[in-house]
Order: structure tokens, then sequence, then C-alpha cells
């Protein structure tokens, strides 16, 4: 064998030891991660029993209600109104219940309301 032939085994020899190393060292962090999550997991609170959970009103769930709803009026004023003059603004139910509904031909979410491609 030539030289070439034994600095490139030496090499690739170089190569295949560096890789065992990475490998073994991400092992070893692997390891450390686990065990650094298992001690934290250790010093957690444990779970709430069973009587401790929430309990469901006596009246039944509470379910969503759906109403629409208005703006109070804004406050009327000579002088400017700054938003911290307002302070909370309320809002009440609409008269009307019913949902909007698009009328045809009218804007919708796109466009001037044109007839478009129809």
């Amino acid at each position: 064998m030539t030289n070439a032939w034994m600095d490139l085994a030496v090499s690739s020899a170089g190569i295949g030891i560096g890789i065992g190393v990475a490998a073994v060292v991400v092992v070893g962090l692997l390891i450390g991660a686990f065990a650094f999550g298992s001690r934290q997991k250790r010093k957690e609170s444990p779970p709430p029993l069973p009587e401790e959970q929430p309990r469901m009103p006596a009246d039944g769930p509470v379910r969503e209600t759906r109403e629409r709803r208005e703006p109070d009026e804004m406050p009327q004023s000579d002088e400017r109104t700054l938003p911290h003059d307002l302070g909370h603004q309320g809002s009440r139910p609409s008269a009307g219940q019913e949902r909007p509904r698009w009328d045809e031909g009218s804007s919708g979410s796109f466009g001037s309301g044109g007839p478009g491609g129809r």
C-alpha cells in the first residue's frame, strides 16, 4: 500500500471515530434532558383530588347566549372628548334580534357590489 491509501484509511477512521463521539454526546444530552424533566415533574404540585374539581351549577350547565348588541350612545359635548374621558362604554341588546343577511347584488365581502362574473 502506498502512503496515499494509508492517509485515506486514517482519515476515514477519524471520521468514524468523530461520528461515534458525536453520537455518544447526543445520547448523553438526551439522557440529561430526560433526568432534568423528571426532576421538574417531581417538583410540580400533584393533580387536584376529585373533591377539589369544579362542580356543575345546581341549575345545570351554563349555555352560550347569542344576541345582537349595539353600543351605547356617545356622550355629546362642545369640548373635545378624549378616550380617557369616556370611561367604560357599555352596550345594550339590539331592538331587532334577527341576523343581518346580504342583499342580492350588494357587495358582500368583495368588490364594489357590481355584477362581477355574473
